[in-house]
């Protein structure tokens, strides 16, 4: 397959119409006879998807892709070059090995990297890239990563483990137990090869879920990416005791923003009416859940107990979203119609009882310009609108 794949003419093909709409490139004669059309289409389809997530791929000659969906499902280059950072030492095994991208970032940094990948296509695949990325310290195994480490039977100094929801366990409650490999269940078996695990699970998993199935937690990363969080990342180390770190992180074009916390960081918030500035955490401290641990961080006002908008009179360097009050109107008719009806502006709620698209309707209010609306609810419990400006920080 891979070859077919490879032949200049087929390679100028996809480049061309990397841009194309598929749906209507699928209506037209397939100009390569020798290769299945649909494999085709989905080279172009998933090249275009690793445009920005994987620019790495996306400007190498000569990469073979898999099926679209383990495009859509990898790991981007951000979060994989993070992941990277947290590891130390010679190696590290990838249970989960799929597209390669975890890997190839791990492979920068580690003397000597495993790659474990049942499905022998995306092996194969996986392999191949690695060759064209000069990436010649990694070793591939297509078979079980169970089945590998037993043969292999060698110490490593990570285990990376990137575990896949059964498809047959039905519900919204997300369990590590559910997910393949079985990471509670095979803890201790993993620490016979290695002393550090380092688990990659979806945003959805709750953190207390999460640390109740694992034991000997040292950190959990919450990462976002242009404040929306793309993982949660597990470091679990044989020998640790005690709470573990919580690091957030978000990673964007223009900075990156970092906070920790620890669990036995709880703290009773400070509160206050707003004054000149108004901050809005990023998304990764709001999935952490430290509403008021960060407040007092940076010394700040909390709005409410259920609203998480925070407030100071002097500016101050904040992990999130920063902006200045230019008036603050009650929510009444009379200040709606004076202030917004008919107006354009950028709308977000926090502990409000109406949702955005029928606070536009009700009042009329167009998408759009500089002036940012924040419908909350106050310490009084009093129902605010914060007309607010956008400030810009480096």
């Amino acid at each position: 397959m891979i070859p077919e794949i490879l032949k200049s003419e087929v390679q100028d093909f996809i480049e061309a119409n990397i841009r194309k709409d598929i749906s209507k490139l699928a209506f037209q004669k397939n100009p390569f006879p020798t290769i299945d059309y649909a494999l085709l289409l989905n080279q172009i389809a998933a090249k275009s998807k690793s445009e920005h997530k994987l620019p790495t791929w996306f400007n190498s000659k000569g990469i073979v892709y898999p099926p679209k969906i383990s495009v859509e499902q990898t790991s981007s280059e951000d979060t994989a070059f993070y992941k990277s950072e947290i590891v130390s030492g010679e190696s590290l095994i990838d249970l989960t090995g799929g597209f390669g991208v975890d890997a190839y970032y791990f492979s920068k940094k580690m003397k000597s990297v495993v790659h474990c990948e049942m499905n022998t296509d995306l092996s194969e695949i996986a392999k191949h890239n690695f060759k064209v990325l000069q990436a010649r310290n990694i070793e591939c195994f297509a078979d079980d990563s169970y089945e590998i480490l037993q043969k292999l039977n060698r110490k490593f100094d990570w285990i990376y483990i990137d575990p896949s929801r059964r498809s047959d366990v039905k519900g919204k409650v997300f369990l590590l137990k559910d997910c393949l490999p079985n990471v509670p269940e095979l803890q201790e078996f993993y620490f016979n090869y290695a002393e550090n695990l380092l688990i990659k699970t979806a945003p959805i998993l709750d953190l207390a879920a999460g640390l109740s199935e694992l034991s000997n937690a040292r950190a959990i990363h919450i990462v976002a990416v242009e404040n929306e969080v793309k993982e949660l990342l597990w470091e679990i180390s044989k020998n640790h005791q005690g709470k573990a770190a919580v690091k957030t992180v978000n990673l964007t074009k223009e900075k990156t923003e970092k906070l920790d916390f620890t669990f036995d960081e709880y703290e009773h918030a400070q509160y206050g009416l707003p004054k000149k500035y108004l901050y809005e955490p990023n998304s990764a401290i709001m999935k952490s859940g430290f509403f008021d641990a960060v407040g007092n961080k940076f010394n700040l006002d909390k709005l409410h107990v259920h609203s998480h908008l925070y407030t100071s009179d002097e500016l101050v360097n904040f992990p999130g979203r920063i902006f200045q009050i230019e008036e603050k109107i009650g929510y009444t008719k009379a200040e709606m119609k004076k202030f917004l009806s008919n107006k354009k502006a950028n709308i977000t709620t926090r502990n409000f009882p109406e949702t955005v698209e029928h606070i536009r309707k009700k009042w009329k209010i167009n998408d759009g310009g500089n002036l940012y609306c924040f419908f909350t609810t106050d310490m009084n419990n009093d129902k605010i609108v914060l007309l607010c400006t956008k400030i810009k920080t480096e």
